[in-house]
């Protein structure tokens, strides 16, 4: 099976929202969260990413798969086609990769089109690879986080003999920019949703190879956090 990559390298902005401004503690954390062992019914489709570079929408899609999923109780119907679209709307018609926080703003800005209806977000913010309280508290509180990782070239080998991402041993390549949804975690690492399944990563390997990572926030989860903090914020972007 081809598997796509699609990231382009992180963009750093000092403006942006930080997470850790807005996050409300938790009194205790679990020592294990997983969005999809809670609903079992979301499904994990490939949106493409097989033969697209499209790995930023494409986990776009899977997270909006369950910001809707809470909203509506039901799954909405996502398909392919709109997740290709979008990647070209964004990318100008070519084959290029996005820039994530570009993606996101576009996101938060103008929605995507799934069917004949418009979905937008209604912030982000950016989380600390190195602080795991602060990823944990994000995932258990239904957020999830759009992580964006510097793969290093071992990463096909792991994930076709389906093993879970543990091999540091390699420097990150930036030419092997990739994005995935995160939705869960325990004490040996994350589980995030990519080319049609559910991947572990250990700690370790999320803490060296992440580049990127951005809490992402609708209407709903947003009331999760400082809602007052994020709206003041927005208002003087």
């Amino acid at each position: 099976m081809t598997l796509m990559l699609g990231k382009n390298p992180a963009k750093r902005d000092l403006r942006n929202l930080l997470m850790k401004d807005v996050l409300k503690p938790v009194v205790q954390i679990p020592m294990c969260y997983s969005f999809d062992n809670h609903h079992r019914d979301i499904p994990t489709p490939m949106f493409g990413n097989d033969k697209h570079g499209d790995c930023v929408i494409a986990g776009r899609a899977h997270q909006t798969l369950r910001f809707e999923y809470i909203e509506q109780g039901n799954i909405l119907e996502i398909t392919d086609e709109d997740v290709v679209t979008e990647w070209h709307k964004e990318n100008g018609n070519t084959d290029n990769g996005l820039y994530v926080l570009d993606s996101l703003s576009r996101w938060r800005n103008d929605g995507w089109v799934i069917g004949d209806k418009n979905y937008k977000i209604k912030a982000f913010a950016q989380n600390n690879p190195h602080d795991m309280n602060e990823i944990k508290t994000t995932i258990f509180n239904n957020i999830g986080i759009g992580l964006g990782i510097a793969m290093p070239d071992s990463w096909n080998t792991e994930f076709s003999a389906g093993k879970p991402w543990v091999n540091t041993t390699l420097p990150p390549n930036p030419y092997n920019g990739h994005y995935v949804y995160v939705m869960g975690y325990d004490k040996t690492g994350l589980t995030c949703i990519t080319w049609g399944k559910r991947q572990k990563m250990s700690w370790a390997f999320f803490t060296k190879y992440t580049d990127e990572a951005y809490a992402i926030m609708d209407d709903v989860s947003v009331k999760k956090v400082d809602e007052d903090a994020v709206n003041a914020f927005l208002e003087n972007l």
